[in-house]
């Protein structure tokens, strides 16, 4: 379930390791997720960040835990 208006922290990238802000909606217990600069998804991220704070929740009302689909070597050259 979700906690606010729309969900928080989710990406998606194509081949080109880009990540981008989703397009979320949640039908039952799946997750849908899209963007316009994303023509050929192959990659999810949720809550992959420091910072982030989600707004996912499972229907017992925990937090669903940060994840990612893709197995890409992260770039760490980029953190200050």
């Amino acid at each position: 379930m979700l906690k606010g208006d729309k969900p928080k922290e989710i990406f998606i990238a194509g081949a080109d390791k880009v990540f981008y802000p989703a397009t979320v909606k949640i039908k039952g217990n799946k997750i849908f997720v899209s963007s316009k600069q994303v023509k050929a998804p192959v990659a999810v991220r949720y809550q992959f960040s420091n910072a982030g704070l989600g707004n996912l929740f499972s229907k017992g009302g925990l937090p669903v835990a940060p994840f990612r689909t893709d197995a890409w070597e992260l770039d760490t050259s980029k953190i200050k």
